[in-house]
């Protein structure tokens, strides 16, 4: 029997790698929502926190390289935060152009409440975390060279 793809093939949704991206990325979100209501945090605010939770006092500029997200969607993100109470945005003393971002001390203490939250999401794939790590580690390498690749584009 020939497995080679038919040219047809790559026109049927269920093919597409993005979809399944896409589609997942809407399943994760939906597991997400209930545990981060909880934490009074939307899922770009928790990643800005995780981020956060890593290394604290961070400008915004690398915050978004991080989230591969541009200062004008991060921006409003961490004004929301900030009126939240959960994190301080101060001009870098060293350089007024520079916008550093620190959590307070509501915003370190909501991170204990948000331990639980990587557990529940790893039970909801069905994954056993070796297979959940590897899927991760293939899948920043696919973004990476997507990124590559819209870089030369």
């Amino acid at each position: 029997m020939d497995d080679t793809p038919k040219k047809d093939d790559f026109l049927q949704l269920e093919n597409f790698l993005c979809f399944s991206v896409y589609a997942a990325s809407h399943a994760f979100n939906r597991i997400y929502k209930p545990l981060l209501d909880r934490l009074g945090l939307t899922y770009p605010q928790y990643l800005v926190m995780v981020t956060l939770w890593q290394e604290d006092d961070q400008s915004v500029r690398s915050i978004g390289e991080k989230l591969f997200l541009e200062s004008s969607t991060l921006t409003p993100l961490l004004k929301r935060l900030e009126g939240n109470g959960l994190v301080t945005r101060k001009r870098d003393p060293e350089d007024e152009r520079s916008v550093r971002v620190s959590l307070t001390e509501e915003g370190r203490a909501l991170r204990e409440m948000a331990l639980e939250v990587p557990a529940c999401i790893l039970d909801a794939t069905g994954l056993d975390i070796e297979l959940a790590k590897r899927l991760n580690r293939d899948l920043r390498t696919m973004r990476d060279q997507l990124e590559a690749v819209g870089k030369q584009l």
